[in-house]
């Protein structure tokens, strides 16, 4: 039988934002990014209470139709506790559809908040499997999770049935790594940018990609003089170049200076590793034509404090 959670348990939720892809890892690599959804959770003695502001502020559903809300459902479920009502505060700092894992943090944050409120039952393979359903992979919601990179998969059944299966494993970064975000002031729509992908590669493609995506996972942890090589893509930005020019063509002045630059995510973002700042002059001109430029350090796993 499920236990209720007492009314006034309440929780706190800081939430990393993400970067997945990194280059050649297409839903595989992911990257925690130190840019932070807060959320605070609370158990009240009945109905739905729910106040959103900074980013998406105005345009999210104040109801069971917001991600975090659907997420503490989820979580509790799996957690088999209830509660008789929630009061929740969302204050995001992630940029929503411009390829920095906003709705994977507000997945993260719910199940993440669920699992505070019922002890902390949940496993971190058993978060990363909730939350990554509400994406359809895992890759920005294991790095949420876990924090720093992670190296992420899907276990599909053949029987055509049963659930996909999530699972990560985490990449400690080295220390010198460094993120710039380079931020167009529009959204892209996840989908609509998968679908300019084509339905199937060649051979020397695919065997460039998992080549690169090998070198990546060394570069991130234990060379990263080895970061350009690693961000090289032939599956997914070349397609994409076309319905993102704004991201395509920051993405290549920048990695003919050479810098390890790539397309976040579905972008627009633009990300840049590097044991350097990028130039002044780079980041000038960018903010020039609107385009946020943001420093971060790589992120932690994400954080829940019971009060």
């Amino acid at each position: 039988m499920s236990v209720e959670i007492p009314v006034g348990k309440s929780v706190h939720v800081s939430v990393p934002a993400s970067s997945a892809n990194l280059g050649p890892g297409f839903d595989t690599l992911g990257l925690a990014v130190g840019l932070y959804d807060h959320v605070d959770v609370e158990v009240i003695e009945s109905g739905l209470d729910i106040e959103v502001t900074g980013e998406g502020s105005g345009e999210v559903p104040l109801d069971e139709r917001h991600l975090v809300v659907r997420a503490i459902r989820e979580g509790l479920r799996a957690a088999d506790v209830t509660v008789p009502g929630l009061r929740v505060r969302c204050n995001n700092s992630i940029p929503q559809s411009r390829g920095l894992g906003s709705s994977a943090a507000a997945a993260v944050a719910g199940v993440a908040a669920a699992n505070g409120l019922a002890g902390f039952t949940l496993t971190d393979a058993q978060l990363i499997q909730l939350a990554s359903t509400f994406e359809g992979h895992p890759d920005n919601a294991a790095a949420s999770i876990l924090g720093n990179a992670v190296v992420s998969w899907t276990n599909i059944p053949v029987d055509g049935h049963t659930a996909p299966q999530y699972a990560a494993a985490r990449i400690d970064v080295h220390k010198d790594i460094l993120i710039t975000a380079f931020v167009p002031d529009f959204h892209a729509s996840t989908e609509a940018v998968r679908r300019v992908l084509p339905t199937d590669i060649s051979h020397r493609d695919a065997r460039f990609n998992v080549s690169r995506t090998a070198v990546m996972t060394v570069a991130l942890r234990d060379n990263p003089e080895l970061l350009w090589e690693g961000t090289r893509d032939r599956m997914h930005q070349p397609y994409r170049a076309e319905v993102l020019p704004v991201t395509s063509e920051w993405v290549n002045r920048l990695r003919n200076q050479g810098y390890p630059a790539f397309l976040s995510g579905a972008g627009p973002t633009i990300m840049v590793l590097s044991t350097e700042k990028v130039d002044k002059s780079h980041v000038e001109e960018a903010r020039g034509r609107g385009i946020k430029v943001m420093e971060f350090e790589v992120a932690q796993a994400v954080e829940v404090t019971v009060n």
